[in-house]
């Protein structure tokens, strides 16, 4: 039981906004729809909702066509802009002000006393405060679980992606689907070079691979720095060519810092610390390895200052060998 989106397309004029969108949004679940400003969340919808009519592609609920239907017929609820949802608040004497805040939280109330069984929720939550968004997720959650709904929520925050969804559609720049799975699996498995870039912050660096496609540990050179750096196996498709150029990752809270020699096989990489941002609970180390520019995320920095060198070590199981 659940809502399915197959295929859906959509362009205006010559120019395409959606090609082949396809993913699952259960009942019960919330279904994150990530992706970039300006990427067609908003327009994949509308097109669910039957607001905008589509190129192409099929949406079912519980197993019925719904692309044939009126909006109304179809029944499901869009969160309207926050600047069309001020609009309908507001007297004709312009009197009923109202803080972003306010506007989005009496948006979510009215999604949540519809009558619909499928919420198309356009990022809600982006004008609330950290506490009052949160008391909406939680409130949110206890709806979907109650009355058995399907949620599909797009935000360009994945952040709130984490927070609040159960599983996640990320949507690219071409306006196709190109990564869905849990939120943890899609962050720490990035099949491509695009969801890598969006899903939070991570260390992304052009390197060519040395070694043959059939060795147990193959290894890679970066371009900047030329350091050389082993990964755990993968699958040879994912190699690319020995004389192409790959990208490796690895996110920030993996990089691990030292004053000395570490474990020889964590990819030990000398470095000069240039960089330290405060952010609270945590603290991002801005470091250079022979001008490879990296970040490494650390509960605290401890006897080290910027300018100082240090080690770095790059475990092989949390780097991700990345297409174009």
């Amino acid at each position: 039981m659940s809502l399915q989106v197959i295929t859906l397309s959509k362009r205006y004029a010559d120019i395409w906004i959606l090609r082949d969108v396809s993913f699952e949004a259960e009942r019960g679940k919330i279904t994150g729809l990530f992706g970039v400003s300006g990427s067609g969340k908003t327009t994949v919808l509308k097109t669910i909702a039957g607001i905008e009519k589509t190129n192409g592609g099929t949406v079912t609920f519980d197993s019925k066509n719904a692309s044939g239907l009126s909006r109304e017929a179809r029944n499901f609820y869009f969160s309207v802009p926050a600047s069309s949802f001020l609009s309908s608040l507001l007297k004709s004497d312009g009197s009923a002000q109202l803080s972003g805040g306010e506007r989005a939280a009496a948006n979510v109330e009215n999604a949540l006393a519809s009558d619909a069984e499928v919420l198309l929720l356009d990022d809600p939550f982006c004008s609330m405060d950290s506490f009052t968004k949160h008391k909406y997720f939680e409130k949110l959650r206890k709806s979907v679980n109650e009355k058995n709904l399907a949620v599909v929520f797009a935000t360009s925050n994945y952040d709130d992606v984490f927070a609040l969804c159960d599983s996640v559609a990320v949507l690219g720049g071409g306006g196709e689907i190109i990564q869905t799975g849990t939120p943890q699996d899609v962050y720490s498995e990035p099949r491509s070079y695009a969801v890598a870039r969006i899903t939070g912050r991570n260390n992304l660096f052009e390197a060519r691979r040395l070694t043959s496609s059939k060795a147990e540990h193959p290894q890679f050179q970066t371009l900047t720095g030329e350091h050389r750096l082993v990964v755990e196996k993968i699958e040879r498709n994912a190699l690319g060519s020995i004389n192409q150029n790959v990208w490796l990752c690895i996110r920030p809270e993996h990089i691990s810092i030292a004053f000395g020699a570490s474990f020889p096989e964590d990819n030990l990489l000398m470095a000069v610390i240039t960089g330290v941002q405060l952010m609270g609970s945590t603290t991002l180390v801005e470091l250079n390895a022979n001008g490879l520019v990296l970040h490494a995320l650390v509960l605290r920095l401890v006897g080290l200052n910027i300018g100082d060198e240090c080690m770095l070590g790059l475990p092989p199981n949390w780097i991700q060998v990345l297409k174009s």
